[in-house]
């Protein structure tokens, strides 16, 4: 006979801090030797394909001060748009490239930096193409459940229009909020988790 597991109950949710720089990033805080280098903090070698970008940005709260104890994690494709996951079915991802990468924001200006390379374009669950982009997910002291968004590359505007969730925003106002500014190589993406200019989180 199965056992009637109805009076479990959910066990309460918590945040991710005061100590998630400790535990996520040790190295970061000077907790030596746990990992040679902390997990997710280099995403490219010398053979990595493709064309190499910095990704940087702050995150701040909904009263516009920086949040200097968040962790950022990305997740993107290659250059020709292939995960290098298991679940990847269509091809082989860039053995060069780990397209996972994980950075805590700093203490003294709240500044996160990831060097990776730009994304190809990936398809959505019904075969239409997504504009090139990459996956952020943030937590902090204060955030019960990791928030998810998406960066998109300014430079793919025909793309970006054409991109089947960013259709999906109703305030198309916002959709800005999504896209990152480029200077050069760079492009910086602020994400503002409250307040003007919220960016945009995905229910995923």
């Amino acid at each position: 006979m199965v056992q009637q597991l109805d009076y479990l109950k959910e066990t309460p949710s918590q945040t991710a801090g005061p100590y998630v720089h400790i535990g996520l990033t040790p190295n970061f805080c000077a907790i030596n030797g746990v990992y040679e280098t902390d997990l997710g903090s280099v995403m490219t070698n010398d053979k990595t394909l493709g064309e190499r970008i910095t990704v940087t940005g702050r995150v701040f709260d909904g009263a516009g001060a920086l949040v200097r104890d968040a962790v950022v994690e990305i997740w993107q494709a290659d250059s020709v748009g292939l995960y290098n996951s298991p679940a990847e079915l269509r091809g082989t991802a860039d053995p060069n490239f780990s397209g996972w990468g994980r950075c805590p924001t700093r203490a003294d200006d709240g500044v996160f930096t990831f060097e990776t390379i730009k994304p190809g374009c990936v398809p959505y669950k019904d075969g239409r193409k997504m504009a090139p982009h990459i996956t952020f997910w943030i937590v902090a002291r204060g955030i019960n459940i990791g928030l998810h968004t998406r960066m998109y590359f300014p430079e793919e505007v025909e793309a970006n229009k054409a991109d089947p969730l960013l259709l999906r925003i109703e305030h198309r106002e916002r959709v800005d909020t999504l896209i990152a500014q480029r200077e050069g190589s760079t492009y910086t993406f602020d994400i503002r988790l409250q307040g003007d200019r919220e960016t945009v989180f995905l229910d995923i």
